[in-house]
């Protein structure tokens, strides 16, 4: 899913000083990129007694959702009383994401970012799925008073911040807070906190990256979502910029060449031991039933579970290679002892540094 693949191992920092001697001449200003974020992470306003510009600022919340690879795969279409989110199938990433579970899940973690923005404006929305209106989300909305929720407050703070975390555990009541964010109807939210359960999902997030990194759709998919430089981020709005993995911003031709060299199976990981090891814990969401209805439930409490971490200063990323990889999610299953239902999401989550924000286009963009 919903992001979240680092591209270079840590030697690449031996390659430090000719990364910063080929950036010179071609990367932007520093703060063209500091100022996007600037314009993109923040809370809004002056939108009271126009409609209009009032549902272009839900749409504006809605996008900073988390998204598979951020690739932003929504469209968001305006009515009266209520915003349908569709799904953009020109963003899908067919080899990481062939059946469009994670597709959907975006829409689902937009729904919720949007259902928390209206609530803050004064609006009650109703989510659902609507299959008849081109399978997307269709929110409407009524007056109410407004309040604008701690997870509503936390929306610009929310990341998924894929670096390494300090290890500490959270207190029983924040678990508590984050289990409650993370279940729904027909989701249930497993937290594993204790390291033997995290060094058996470990094994599988290994056997799950080994085969992705083997598979040369999946490297050239993932490939063409990096965003190497802070100007290349800037102008495409969307993809994962290397800057936010805790790699250094590169001139693409660059990036792309240390891309082909550094990005393998050892390396990957090797990163990933260090990632779950540094974790406070692993919530895994399981869904009771197949298919894009249920697939959106389980974004919204994503969204919901993403937002109260972000809430608590607890960071989180995705490590779903054991639920992306088809013929490694049954025994993924077995482990978690769950029967026929499907683990949809696995999410690591921790303190620790933020990391450079992503970024995303405008909301002319996803309009239609």
């Amino acid at each position: 899913m919903p992001s979240r693949r680092d591209f270079i191992s840590a030697s690449l920092g031996s390659l430090g000083t000719l990364a910063g001697l080929a950036s010179c001449s071609t990367a932007p200003r520093p703060d063209d990129y500091e100022q996007c974020v600037e314009r993109t992470w923040r809370h809004g306003g002056g939108v009271s007694g126009n409609p209009t510009a009032l549902q272009h600022e839900l749409v504006r919340y809605a996008s900073l959702a988390p998204s598979s690879h951020n690739t932003q795969c929504w469209k968001f279409h305006l009515e009266d009383h209520a915003i349908s989110i569709l799904p953009d199938f020109s963003r899908r990433c067919p080899a990481v994401d062939p059946d469009d579970h994670h597709l959907f899940v975006s829409l689902g973690c937009a729904a919720e970012n949007l259902t928390q923005a209206a609530l803050a404006n004064g609006l009650k929305g109703h989510a659902s799925f609507d299959a008849a209106a081109g399978r997307g989300v269709r929110v409407t909305m009524e007056p109410t008073r407004p309040f604008p929720s701690t997870l509503f407050q936390a929306i610009p703070e929310r990341q998924s911040t894929r670096g390494e975390y300090d290890g500490q555990p959270v207190s029983p009541q924040e678990l508590q807070l984050l289990e409650r964010a993370g279940t729904g109807s027909g989701v249930e939210l497993i937290l594993l906190t204790e390291r033997q359960a995290m060094e058996r999902v470990l094994e599988y997030v290994v056997q799950g990256n080994t085969a992705q990194m083997n598979d040369p759709a999946f490297v050239d998919e993932l490939k063409r979502w990096i965003r190497f430089s802070g100007d290349e981020a800037v102008r495409m709005g969307d993809g994962l910029y290397a800057a936010s993995s805790g790699n250094p911003a590169l001139p693409p031709w660059l990036g792309r060449l240390l891309f082909d060299v550094f990005f393998t199976p050892k390396s990957e990981n090797d990163k990933y031991a260090k990632h779950v090891r540094s974790s406070t814990g692993i919530a895994i969401f399981v869904s009771d039933t197949p298919g894009p209805a249920r697939w959106v439930e389980v974004g919204r409490c994503y969204a919901r579970f993403a937002l109260q971490s972000a809430a608590l200063g607890i960071r989180n990323a995705m490590l779903n290679q054991p639920v992306e990889v088809a013929t490694l999610r049954p025994q993924f299953a077995a482990f978690l002892g769950i029967g026929a239902r499907r683990p949809d999401l696995v999410v690591r989550f921790g303190r620790g540094p933020k990391m450079p924000p992503s970024l995303r286009r405008p909301v002319a963009a996803v309009l239609v």
